[in-house]
């Protein structure tokens, strides 16, 4: 009598690891979206530091692609966002 070997049955896929830059964008995004759940979900993703970190790099992405959109200086942009008077 001839054994067939069967192929191994696949792994459940591991919990899905989420890197600072997505934790950013869903948290800024919750956050913009008043989606507190959501907010909190993704500040669990990573340490708050790499939040932090992730949330540093996303707002000044955006000031930069908001200031070439406005054909204007990052700084003028930044004060704008915030509400403040130009420098």
């Amino acid at each position: 009598m001839e054994v067939v070997r069967q192929p191994p049955s696949p792994r459940p896929p591991a919990a899905r690891r989420h890197n600072l830059f997505e934790a950013a964008a869903v948290y800024v995004a919750a956050c913009a979206e008043n989606d507190h759940d959501r907010s909190l979900e993704a500040a669990r993703w990573v340490s708050p530091e790499a939040l932090s970190f992730g949330v540093n790099e996303l707002a000044c992405r955006a000031v930069i692609a908001l200031a070439r959109e406005r054909d204007q200086s990052p700084q003028a942009v930044a004060r704008s966002l915030m509400g403040l008077p130009t420098a």
